[in-house]
Parts: C-alpha cells; structure tokens; sequence
C-alpha cells in the first residue's frame, strides 16, 4: 500500500483529540462539533444519530481498518467503553513490531480481544516470548502473528511458556518449525487440549512412547477433534478397512484428510479394484497418480 493511502487511512481513524470523560457524553451528543475528514465518510453517515461522536469515530476507525465492527463489539464488550486513543495506541505498538496495517483487518478481527489489551502486562510479554523463548528475530514477528494471531490474546506466562514447556519434553525441539508452522500448539491449553488429545491416542491401543511418536510426525494430532475427527475415522479405519494400528503409527497423517470426501471414496475404489494399496498411497497420490496404481495393479 502507498505510503500516502496508509497515512490517509491513518489519520482517518485516530484523532488527535482527547476522549471526553463519562460525564460529557451527554453533550457530545448534543453539541456541535467541528466537523474533520470522518464526518464525510459514508460509513459515519449511516451510523445512527443518537450514538455518541466517540463510538462513532471508533466503529468508523474499526471498519476502516477492515474490521467487522459490529462483531468485534459483540466478541469484546470492552470496546464499547475503550478511549480511541488506547486503540490507536496498540495498533502503533503492533506496526512498530513490523504488524502492517494491511494485515490488522485479519488479526484483529480474529481477535478483538488485542484492541483492550494493556501493552506493558499483555503484549510486550508475547513479543519477548517470541524474541527470547523462540528465538524469532525482530523482522519475523509479522510472519508469527499473522500465522496465529492468537499469541496475541495469550498469556506468556500462563499458557505460552508452560506449552512450550510440555511440547519441548515430549519432544518438540525444532523451535523453528512451532515458530512458523506450529504456533497453533502454543496457544492449546496442555490440561484441556494437549494432554487429552495424547490419552486418546493411548486409548485407542498405541502405547504412549508411540502416541508421542505419532505427534512428532504430524503435529495437526494435537488440533483435531476428538468427537468430530478422530472417533468417526478411527471407527471406520477399525470396522471397515479392517486397519491395524501399526498402518496408523507409521502413517498418522491418515486423521488429516477428509474421511467423506477422501478416505471413503479411495478405499470404496481400492476395495472394488482388489488391488492392495498401502495407506499412504491411497490418500497422498493425486487422482491420476492413484487410478494409474490400481490399473498397475490390476
């Protein structure tokens, strides 16, 4: 984006002025204000007369920034009492960690919750993490955040370092790799998510040794339901591929594909063909590549 459209769109959405205090919020409604570049914006004009001219600048700040405002107040009741200024606040933090402003319509509608966020206890404690904990240099924050905006709204010291913590025992050493494809781990709560994600595994037989093997390979594990992903595929890989439990040990990468739209139509059409296919094969080969196996095979 040209520099000149971004300080267009950021002077569009922060004022200069000060918050008018509770107590004056009568009279902002009803005494004229000197009109300034947000008054003109279609968006403003719509915006029902009897709304203060505050809330009014900061729904018209959120959808300029590409946020859905109405679902962001809906998600973060706080906002609705946040000054503009703490707003215009976090997203200068957030640029000056190299967060562009092209990408906060995603990341903060994702997460409102960054919008009433303290800077000093909340955020710089994420951007430390990052830099100490994960070794991500300064340059790589937008890369992070923009892959799991969720750190953002994540306690270091509650949920960031003790995941970390419990992922580095079970084996998790490549900090590049929860950095820049795993983020999603740090953010999963180790007592409701991680840790039951891994007993289920030992449930269905594996031992725990081979339950950790298994989310080493294939991380995704550890972000699959139990209810809508891993008890209907493990049903039909159990009662209607007849599967052992050693195809999935060596291929757990089976629980990531589709089981309507992949895992059944492949093994019907194994099945019809009578040609053995290993796990694998059947569900990574593209479609050509996998009719050209059962024709060799047939």
């Amino acid at each position: 984006m040209p520099a000149a459209a971004t300080a267009f769109r950021t002077s569009m959405c922060f004022s200069s002025q000060k918050p008018a205090a509770d107590s004056d919020l009568e009279s902002n409604i009803l005494t004229p204000k000197p009109r300034n570049i947000l008054h003109e914006h279609p968006l403003y004009q719509r915006t029902n007369a009897s709304i203060s001219l505050q809330f009014k600048e900061k729904i018209l700040c959120l959808e300029i920034m590409g946020v859905d405002s109405g679902r962001a107040l809906a998600q973060n009741p706080s906002l609705h009492t946040a000054p503009l200024p703490s707003i215009h606040a976090i997203v200068a933090f957030l640029q000056s960690k190299g967060i562009h402003l092209k990408d906060l319509g995603r990341i903060l509608g994702m997460c409102p919750k960054i919008l009433t966020s303290d800077i000093k206890s909340d955020l710089n404690p994420v951007f430390n993490f990052l830099s100490y904990d994960l070794r991500v240099p300064d340059q790589n924050f937008r890369r992070v955040i923009n892959k799991c905006p969720r750190l953002l709204i994540s306690s270091a010291r509650d949920q960031l370092k003790p995941a970390l913590f419990y992922l580095h025992r079970l084996g998790f050493k490549d900090l590049h790799a929860l950095a820049y494809q795993d983020p999603i781990l740090l953010v999963s709560s180790v007592e409701n998510t991680l840790i039951p994600k891994l007993d289920y595994l030992v449930s269905l037989g594996f031992s725990k040794a081979d339950a950790v093997g298994m989310v080493l390979r294939c991380p995704g594990l550890f972000t699959f339901s139990v209810e809508n992903n891993f008890k209907p595929k493990f049903k039909y890989f159990a009662e209607e591929m007849n599967g052992r439990l050693e195809e999935l040990k060596g291929f757990p990468q089976y629980f990531a594909f589709s089981l309507e739209k992949r895992i059944k139509p492949r093994h019907m059409e194994v099945v019809q063909s009578g040609v053995k296919v290993a796990l694998p094969l059947m569900l990574k080969t593209t479609d050509e590549e996998f009719r050209s196996l059962l024709r060799q095979g047939s």
